[in-house]
């Protein structure tokens, strides 16, 4: 299946394609059956689900863009839309429920085309592009910007009753965790630990955060932590799961595991967590999906329950709203190096 010829897509703004495509699961992944592939070629990842299920944000390279713009389609992988202006990067896409319109993170404000990427000699590097949050019509007009800090600001999620936003920030000179309304009022800080907080999402009833950090033990990790900060870098290979409460209080650590733990969600019950790791192969690109207990603390590899079992990556898990389909990225049956696409497959919970 072939994207129609760019000079279409600009002139329609839409690319439909036929339904998603079924694939096999791998082998040992029970919980996951009826598999569709939903997008074919470039980077697609951190696709999320409108609040009625029937819509999916994502973003992603295609169109032979070397970074990210964010889009929108059915929850079947047709009527895929630009929904960003075009303009630098993106990242971090989510619907606002009750309502037409989405938000996602952009360095537009400062980019006409794609920022610089990393120097490759400083190894595994994510960098923290000027992005602020600005939200968007689901036919991509009316784009509004809605923080106007000039620092990395993003991986916003919208509170289940859609009043707040939680996002990340580099505002006050570290990266941490904060909320604010709907509207970009009365904006709060909820992380103050020197290191990374980041990757936040609410519960499904909005009293918890869920979220991922790493904290500096010692001095010298502190100082090698923030000279990459002071050239707009971070290094995220040792990240652990934890939660707090919405307003901040309570922060406790889920999982002690090692490696990268990252893009947390939750069960639709709220009772546990998925998310991405490779603790098994830290040094690996290797990441599986797995499920922990929400009340874990300091879970080890005992306390979990493996989901994903592809010797490639696997990430960006997110349940449906029913709970009945979970929608994720894999570089499962990439037919090119670095090929990223999203699948979403029926969930067995019993």
């Amino acid at each position: 299946m072939r994207p129609l010829p760019i000079l279409a897509l600009a002139l329609t703004g839409c690319l439909s394609r036929s339904p998603a495509v079924v694939v096999a699961p791998t082998p040992g992944e029970s919980r996951l059956t009826s598999v569709r592939q939903l997008t074919f070629g470039g980077e697609n990842a951190e696709a999320y689900w409108s609040n009625d299920g029937k819509w999916i944000t994502l973003q992603s390279t295609r169109d032979g863009r070397t970074c990210d713009q964010q889009f929108v389609m059915r929850a079947d992988g047709t009527g895929l839309r630009r929904v960003s202006d075009g303009r630098g990067k993106t990242t971090c896409g989510w619907f606002i429920p009750g309502s037409d319109r989405l938000l996602f993170g952009s360095s537009t404000a400062h980019d006409d085309a794609c920022p610089a990427k990393p120097d490759p000699s400083k190894g595994y590097v994510w960098p923290l592009d000027k992005y602020d949050i600005y939200t968007v019509n689901r036919d991509g007009s009316g784009m509004t910007r809605l923080t106007n800090y000039d620092v990395y600001t993003a991986e916003g999620v919208v509170s289940p009753d859609g009043k707040k936003i939680v996002f990340t920030s580099l505002k006050d000179g570290d990266l941490d965790i904060y909320t604010m309304n709907i509207d970009g009022t009365d904006v709060r800080r909820l992380t103050t630990t020197p290191g990374y907080d980041g990757g936040p999402w609410w519960s499904p009833d909005g009293t918890k955060i869920v979220y991922r950090a790493h904290h500096p033990k010692d001095a010298t990790e502190l100082a090698q932590y923030r000279e990459l900060l002071a050239q707009g870098l971070i290094r995220p290979s040792k990240v652990e799961l934890f939660v707090m409460n919405a307003d901040g209080s309570d922060q406790r650590q889920v999982t002690a595991l090692g490696g990268a733990n990252f893009g947390p969600s939750w069960s639709p019950d709220g009772t546990k967590i998925i998310f991405s790791t490779n603790f098994v192969a830290p040094r690996s690109g290797n990441f599986d999906l797995y499920m922990v207990s929400a009340s874990e603390s300091m879970a080890g590899a005992d306390q979990l329950e493996r989901i994903t079992f592809d010797g490639t990556f696997d990430g960006f898990p997110m349940f449906s709203p029913d709970g009945k389909q979970l929608l994720w990225a894999s570089n499962r049956y990439a037919k090119t190096t670095g090929e990223t696409n999203l699948f979403v497959a029926d969930f067995r919970w019993n």
